[in-house]
């Protein structure tokens, strides 16, 4: 077998971003890299908190992955590493199977890790990218708002200082009621004012910069590094004042040192209790990271391959299973204050685990006092920037069947919790897009005076002749909808004694599955016991190759024609316009 050098460059996209590797790139990559570090460094802390594990397993997670991303990776800007809506999945899975803060639910949460990494480079070395369409972007995006709702709820109880359980918002919220007269007022004022802070941070610290003469890079920096001031000062004050001794919960002894080499549980009984909850982390993420890479790579005029994506975001939690991680993928806001921070490639990822790195080894006895409710706001201000309430105006103007997948998935999410919330998402995309093609827009068209376009009689002035009539099918035919176009035609038909012909103008039929295939024979049947003949017209390549192999066009009463104005001029003589009605569909 020769070498193929183009095989291995698509496997391994290093070697072709690498090969053009100079120092103005790796000046640009550093700056975004040092941007990217300060931000990241408390969000792994909170997004391991939120995840309900110790808060250095954050931090691992956010040093191998972004180096695994950097070799097998396609975009330029995506960020790697734990994300509010993976880390709350996780959450909600070990949760079930082991009481957080065991080791039995860290090794749940790597061996989830595993997992995930696995279906990714099985999915990836398959190219079956295309699963993730199963779930449409209303559904994601509904499954995201919620979600985002769910982080926020769950957070409150480290903002008021008190204990609430539950996975559902209803439990939150009725958890936060139970426990409201045991709020700690020193952990709510570090925490409402930590929340203020980053908001007002968000919104109003760059602009306050660039008013006082900063220079424009200098002013994003500092605004990035908000939520650093902000770890900061509340640890100096817990510090200064022993907090602890007065209520206030702090993170407490982060073990210092780089990621220890860790291996998932090999147990069936394991595997089989995480594996669904590992494909439904897997899809997500990877819906999520596509988004954000291809939103990114079009403004560069760059490309990424999805099933590559899925081998990058593979081997990433792969590496976070084997150094003391969970599962991690692209996250949003640090790809695109990556993307505007510089980076110009995957590297700038493999920088940032350095800096990553450098906080394990050297910061992280400085985290001892900090707050647990200053993480807690960062995650809270992080995830509301996910809530988009908008998507239900825009659905129920546009598709009211959108609009109701969106709504039920964002209810059974808050109701019910992540994994009934983004499994009835799955299905209901599924079968939304099965209902919507069970009844493709079928119409009866025309010829356009004085042309050889064809258009719905009931929208424009058309030509006919009484004795043919031509439908056009608007989508592939296949098990679901084959039943409905025969009893289209067959009712069409049935008070018309004047048709003698009956054309199926095809140039929106991509596929015809042997279910379809049936219904046709038995159309050209039905209508040939009527003395009618069937006609087919404008039939693509790929499709009229499939029905060459079949009976259909043997058996067929008429012809199949390259046009249908073809169709037309063979068939009968057109007549006056038919009635037009603006309104129909």
């Amino acid at each position: 077998m020769s070498f193929n050098p183009r095989s291995l460059r698509r496997y391994f996209p290093i070697l072709d971003w690498g090969s053009k590797y100079n120092k103005d790139t790796f000046t640009n990559d550093g700056v975004a890299a040092l941007i990217v570090t300060i931000m990241l460094i408390p969000q792994s802390l909170a997004y391991a908190l939120l995840a309900g594990l110790p808060a250095q397993m954050g931090l691992y997670a956010s040093i191998l992955p972004l180096v695994a991303y950097a070799i097998f990776g396609t975009s330029r800007a995506l960020a790697v590493g734990p994300v509010a809506v993976v880390s709350l999945m996780t959450a909600s899975v070990v949760g079930n199977m082991a009481l957080q803060g065991t080791a039995e639910y860290a090794a749940a949460a790597i061996t989830l890790a595993f997992l995930s990494g696995l279906i990714l480079l099985a999915m990836g070395l398959f190219r079956l990218g295309f699963f993730a369409n199963f779930l449409s972007h209303p559904v994601i995006a509904g499954f995201i708002t919620a979600s985002g709702i769910l982080i926020a709820a769950s957070q409150l109880k480290h903002l008021l200082g008190i204990s609430a359980g539950g996975h559902t918002l209803p439990e939150r919220i009725g958890g936060i009621i139970e426990n409201i007269g045991d709020v700690n007022v020193i952990t709510l004022v570090i925490g409402a004012s930590a929340t203020a802070f980053l908001f007002w941070v968000r919104k109003g610290l760059k602009p306050f910069l660039r008013a006082k003469g900063l220079s424009p890079r200098m002013a994003d920096i500092l605004a990035k590094a908000g939520p650093v001031a902000a770890v900061v000062v509340t640890t100096l004050i817990s510090a200064v004042f022993q907090l602890q001794n007065h209520g206030v919960k702090i993170v407490g002894d982060v073990p210092r040192g780089l990621p220890p080499l860790t291996l998932p549980a090999f147990s069936g009984e394991v595997w089989s209790q995480l594996f669904g909850a590992a494909v439904l982390i897997s899809i997500i993420g990877f819906v999520e990271s596509v988004s954000v890479a291809q939103t990114l790579a079009a403004k560069k005029r760059q490309r990424i391959v999805p099933d590559q994506e899925l081998i990058g975001l593979g081997a990433s939690n792969v590496a976070a299973a084997i150094s003391g991680g969970y599962p991690v993928t692209g996250g949003f806001a640090r790809s695109v204050v990556n993307f505007d921070a510089g980076a110009e490639t995957p590297a700038a990822g493999a920088f940032t685990a350095i800096g990553i790195a450098f906080a394990a080894l050297f910061l992280t006895p400085l985290l001892y006092f900090l707050p647990v409710a200053t993480l807690a706001a960062t995650i809270i201000v992080a995830v509301l920037s996910l809530v988009d309430f908008s998507i239900l105006k825009t659905t129920w103007g546009y598709s009211k069947g959108d609009f109701a997948a969106v709504l039920a998935t964002i209810l059974l999410t808050l109701g019910f919790g992540v994994e009934t919330g983004v499994s009835a998402g799955v299905m209901l995309s599924i079968g939304l897009h099965l209902y919507k093609t069970s009844r493709p827009h079928v119409a009866e068209v025309g010829l356009v005076p004085g042309t050889e376009h064809f258009r719905n009689i009931k929208r424009h002035e058309v030509l006919t002749t009484p004795e043919l009539v031509t439908i056009r099918v608007d989508e592939s035919l296949y098990f679901a909808n084959a039943r409905f176009l025969e009893d289209y035609i067959l009712d069409r038909i049935a008070d018309d004694c004047d048709i003698k012909h009956v054309v199926l103008m095809c140039p929106a039929v991509n596929e015809i599955d042997s279910s379809a295939l049936e219904s046709l024979e038995e159309i050209n049947k039905r209508l040939d016991d009527g003395g009618i003949k069937l006609h087919l017209s404008e039939v693509k390549g790929p499709v009229m190759d499939r029905l060459q192999k079949s009976h259909l066009l043997h058996d067929l009463t008429g012809q199949v024609f390259l046009s249908q104005y073809a169709a037309m001029k063979a068939l009968g003589d057109v007549t006056k316009p038919a009635p037009s009605d603006p309104v129909a569909a």
